[in-house]
């Protein structure tokens, strides 16, 4: 297994499919058994707020970082395995935070699950640059396109001057047909390339299907390569859920293996929630 287990996924653009790809990944892994945590740490435009169904004065890392509240208190679960750690969207909380204090809820969430995700918000900023430097591996995600490819070399930038490592380059809405080389944007950005993620119609209708991509079409040509990406990040050997797989059979899994207990403080969220959250973080950025 890679020694690696805390990534940022980041991206110098919005919309280019960073927070899809976070919840996938994180759902490839939760299950293969892994113990996962996704956190948003974009502090000032929260994506995951929506990824659990919280009230107005739900427990945020906005709260946490305000020294108000324990990294438990404002800890989700979303499904087996996999749990969320979201920001808030309210303005005044977010004036009392203090990003630093992030080294701190990584660290703990390190010592706790498998495997931690740091959504990163887009743009140039404090809160954006600091967690570039406290993942072990940064992944960039960029679309083709050259405005996404520009502002992915300012994320690399911003990487080296946080001191933190690129584990490489994830280009989404790829087309099979395309004449575009991936392999020369990775070269572009001077960055191995990870992997690609094709354009794929079931990606939407997961979202208003109210699951992510790999659970909704499992044999999709995305969710096929979510877990490639997923497989070669974390050194599992991932396998392809056959045609035949079944509820039953999940359920049967589930009941001779204990679930792992996280957190005392977890509290469920459907899947309903995770879509809505994808829905809004992927059209507003």
């Amino acid at each position: 297994m890679s020694h690696e287990t805390v990534y940022a996924i980041a991206s110098g653009k919005g919309g280019v499919g960073k927070t899809t790809t976070t919840v996938n990944l994180g759902t490839v892994l939760a299950q293969a058994g892994e113990r996962v945590a996704i956190v948003d740490t974009d502090l000032g435009m929260a994506n995951l707020a929506g990824f659990v169904s919280l009230t107005p004065d739900a427990t945020t890392l906005h709260d946490v970082l305000a020294g108000d509240a324990s990294i438990d208190d404002a800890t989700y679960r979303l499904a087996d395995n996999i749990v969320a750690v979201p920001s808030g969207t309210d303005l005044d909380e977010y004036a009392k935070t203090s990003p630093e204090g992030l080294r701190t809820v990584v660290e703990e969430l390190r010592s706790t699950y498998d495997f931690v995700f740091l959504d990163v918000g887009a743009g140039v900023s404090h809160e954006t640059v600091l967690p570039l430097g406290l993942a072990d591996s940064v992944v960039v995600v960029s679309t083709p396109e050259p405005a996404a490819v520009q502002d992915s070399q300012k994320t690399v930038e911003l990487t080296a001057r946080a001191g933190g490592e690129i584990a490489g380059l994830v280009v989404t809405r790829t087309h099979p047909n395309s004449d575009i080389s991936y392999d020369e944007i990775a070269g572009q950005l001077e960055i191995p390339l990870l992997g690609t993620i094709p354009e794929d119609p079931t990606s939407r209708e997961s979202v208003c299907a109210g699951t992510p991509l790999v659970v909704y079409d499992p044999q999709s040509s995305a969710s096929g390569a979510y877990r490639r990406l997923a497989s070669d990040l974390s050194g599992i050997d991932i396998q392809t859920p056959s045609d035949d797989d079944s509820g039953a059979d999940d359920d049967e899994e589930s009941a001779s293996e204990p679930e792992p207990q996280a957190t005392a403080d977890e509290r469920e969220a459907g899947h309903d929630d995770v879509s809505s959250a994808i829905t809004e973080a992927e059209s507003n950025n």
